[in-house]
């Protein structure tokens, strides 16, 4: 299994959105979308092999291919397109630097101050809850946090990265441009024809712009494939256009692409080892209420933190949790003492513009990113190579767009309300 790691530095304004039903203004999303990278490195193969005559620009159908190109995105083992999150931190007042570290989502569990939210030192930090909330449960006490000055504080959400012990906030700002139908018998401004796209900047900062730069990946399974994918990225870094409105100027970025190969197991297992010692350490915290309740030595804990929306479905309905059932067919593990202790998940909807049929795609109820699971096993040696996988490969439905993508065990639950970052 390879890995290609893209780098997208935006070059013009990028009218990326994403229409909720019912809404009449498609609002730009924060991020860029796997399914946007996938959608414009099809498009542009399509058309090379258009203007080299392998396949007819009238009667195309890509369905039916046995070629690679049907290999990457059409097979059972579709390439999978990461989300691009935001690479680009503020470190000044107008100040802004590209950070070359993993970009995270912040769980669901992550708290700030109202009053002052953020990292140290602008904001009064961040912390999270889980381990927290889990066990003031067990001890069957209500937990209602504050920080440290007693202020009442809120979730705090948004895309961050860490540098030794310093950690940065990740986000791009928008505006919006105003457009005017023309008549095309006329050539004039059409009546009653004034919209606005909002739109990601493609630079961020005024003294001293820098341009927006944003970090995602494509995992594939075939190693041949993903050696001749990398150089095709390469060849046309210049010629991909993302999101709408590319006729009219906008869209263009620069993409570098750098292949990788994929260990699995390791870091997983050193994420859930340590996760499973700090919870362990916080229990003793929480035992002054209750010291004769203790956690059984053989239950081991992990989590899985949605980095990406998820579509998830049970019994064929749509659900936002993913249950021990769930879990078991996603990893193929047979784990009778697999039992979910909290989650933490919202919903929203979520639709699309499919190109190459020409066709709106169809409204997905889906579990928004930062979506947390505390799950806990007695036999945690069957987990840790096939939650490795799973990071990979994501959980739900259209995985291959982006959707269902997980970290095991994320960092920042180990951040507790005594030494907020």
């Amino acid at each position: 299994m390879k890995r290609i790691e893209l780098t997208i530095t935006a070059e013009a304004p990028l009218a990326i959105g994403q229409r909720k039903p019912g809404a009449s203004v498609s609002e730009a999303t924060d991020y860029i979308p796997g399914t946007v990278v996938r959608g414009a490195i099809a498009s542009l193969m399509i058309q090379q092999a258009q203007a080299a005559g392998q396949i007819s620009t009238a009667n195309a159908d890509l369905t039916q291919t046995d070629d690679d190109f049907g290999t990457l995105f059409l097979s059972d083992d579709a390439a999978i397109f990461h989300n691009a999150y935001p690479a680009i931190a503020k470190t000044g007042e107008d100040e802004y630097t590209i950070c070359p570290e993993e970009v995270c989502v912040l769980p669901a569990t992550a708290l700030s101050s109202k009053t002052s939210p953020g990292f140290t030192p602008k904001g009064s930090g961040v912390f999270d809850s889980l381990i927290d909330s889990f066990c003031a449960r067990e001890q069957g006490h209500f937990y209602e946090p504050n920080d440290l000055k007693g202020d009442r504080v809120e979730p705090f959400k948004g895309f961050y990265s860490k540098q030794g012990k310093t950690y940065r906030s990740h986000s791009i700002s928008k505006r919006l441009l105003t457009r005017v139908g023309i008549n095309r018998r006329r050539a004039t401004a059409e009546d009653q024809l004034l919209y606005s796209i909002e739109v990601l900047n493609e630079t961020q900062g005024k003294q001293t712009p820098q341009f927006s730069v944003y970090r995602g990946a494509i995992v594939i399974d075939d190693n041949d494939l993903a050696t001749q994918l990398q150089p095709f990225i390469t060849r046309h870094c210049t010629n991909f256009r993302l999101g709408g409105s590319t006729s009219r100027g906008l869209g263009k970025v620069h993409v570098q692409a750098e292949l990788q190969d994929f260990s699995e197991g390791d870091a997983v297992k050193s994420r859930v080892r340590e996760f499973n010692a700090k919870l362990r350490d916080r229990w003793k915290c929480w035992n002054i209420f209750d010291p004769s309740k203790s956690l059984p030595a053989n239950q081991h804990f992990f989590t899985l933190n949605l980095q990406s929306d998820a579509i998830l479905t049970e019994n064929w309905q749509r659900t936002t949790v993913i249950s021990e059932p769930m879990l078991r067919q996603f990893t193929q593990v047979e784990d009778a003492t697999l039992k979910l202790q909290l989650s933490y998940s919202s919903y929203d909807y979520r639709s699309g513009w499919n190109a190459a049929w020409g066709l709106q795609k169809d409204v997905e109820l889906i579990t928004n990113m930062a979506g947390v699971y505390l799950f806990s096993t007695e036999l945690p040696d069957q987990w840790y190579e096939p939650l490795a996988q799973l990071e990979q490969q994501g959980v739900g439905d259209r995985t291959s767009e982006g959707f269902g993508q997980i970290k095991v065990c994320d960092e920042f639950h180990l951040i507790f309300r005594e030494e907020p970052v």
